[in-house]
């Protein structure tokens, strides 16, 4: 690839982002990268079943981890599983979860909620309820149906999910979001026009729908998912330059491989002149807006390790972090929604 398609922000930049590269255009069937850089800590999620946090009923949030399962069973919004073709005509097909919202609104725009490496969990259903409950028509796809062996109602584990997305490339993403759009607006009572939210894995899955700006593509959130084609710690400006519409990048500063990188972004779709907005939030985990204020155990010392040995301290900082977050991240993703859709 030529040098002159990569953007070049300041080398100061370009530095503080060196260590926290990766490859510049993942082929077809391969792992993001968020599989290879996650913690421990980051992919071991409490039990459904586990008492949940403070803000578990707090029905203007999306619901933790933990509450989920019953924000859910109580929600007042119909739903349901859908089988959508890959592609028009084609004889596979993807599961798809979607709600719709009580509106009095005539016509609806959509939202595409995308999940982690986690697969189509019941966490990312209760999300997509929720974006229902804020007044769009929300839908989830299981982007591991082909991978899975076809579509199912049946929620893989965490592990079985993790080892099957690898197989997942960027192109049959966004297949795959085009499809689950394409469905969504075409029910009676949905407006021409979509947008696109995820989280990790699917937070640079909301980068790749931006990059491919599908008919009706009106703008993206992605939590703590990087830019998808880097090469190095550059920015590939051809691809940032099919960008036409809004991009929201919201990330916690633990995850400080896009923390490092978001300095470098921002400079990047600065100088393109793209509409962006990213916000880094002190202390909140990467997944904040699953793990929210979910009570969890103390970490045990590692072997070996100069780190000071956690304490119950630092883990209530990290929740109320993680809490804090979501409480600022999601209705400034609510609003971003309704401007960018139009809906007041």
């Amino acid at each position: 690839m030529k040098a002159s398609t990569f953007l070049r922000p300041a080398l100061a930049l370009a530095a503080v982002v060196s260590a926290c590269s990766v490859q510049s255009r993942p082929p077809a069937g391969s792992g993001d990268e968020h599989i290879a850089h996650m913690s421990p800590g980051d992919i071991q999620l409490p039990p459904a079943s586990a008492k949940a946090g403070v803000s578990a009923f707090d029905e203007s949030l999306p619901p933790s981890n933990n509450a989920a399962e019953a924000r859910l069973s109580a929600s007042p919004r119909h739903s349901e599983f859908v089988k959508i073709p890959w592609r028009p005509g084609s004889s596979d097909s993807l599961m798809a979860f979607i709600v719709y919202p009580k509106t009095a609104n005539a016509k609806t725009p959509v939202v595409v909620v995308v999940h982690e490496i986690f697969g189509l969990s019941t966490w990312v259903r209760g999300v997509a309820d929720q974006v229902a409950a804020e007044g769009f028509i929300a839908i989830a796809p299981d982007l591991n149906s082909r991978v899975r062996g076809g579509p199912s109602t049946v929620t893989l584990s965490n592990d079985s999910a993790r080892k099957l997305i690898g197989g997942v490339g960027i192109p049959e993403r966004m297949d795959g979001i085009t499809a689950v759009a394409n469905y969504a607006m075409s029910q009676p009572s949905a407006a021409p026009r979509y947008a696109v939210i995820g989280y990790c894995w699917g937070g640079s899955t909301t980068w790749a729908s931006a990059i491919n700006n599908g008919r009706g593509f009106s703008g993206g959130v992605a939590f703590y998912g990087s830019f998808p084609y880097m090469a190095g710690p550059i920015p590939v400006a051809d691809s940032m330059a099919k960008i036409q519409k809004p991009v929201m990048l919201l990330n916690g500063s633990k995850d400080a491989r896009i923390g490092a990188a978001m300095p470098a972004l921002d400079s990047a779709m600065k100088a393109m002149h793209k509409d962006y907005y990213g916000k880094n939030y002190e202390g909140a985990v990467h997944g904040f807006l699953r793990a929210q204020d979910d009570p969890r155990p103390v970490r045990p010392p590692t072997p070996n390790s100069t780190t000071p040995a956690e304490t119950q301290a630092d883990v209530d900082a990290e929740l109320k972090a993680n809490l804090d977050a979501t409480k600022d991240g999601w209705p400034r993703t609510v609003a971003f929604l309704k401007k960018n859709l139009g809906v007041k």
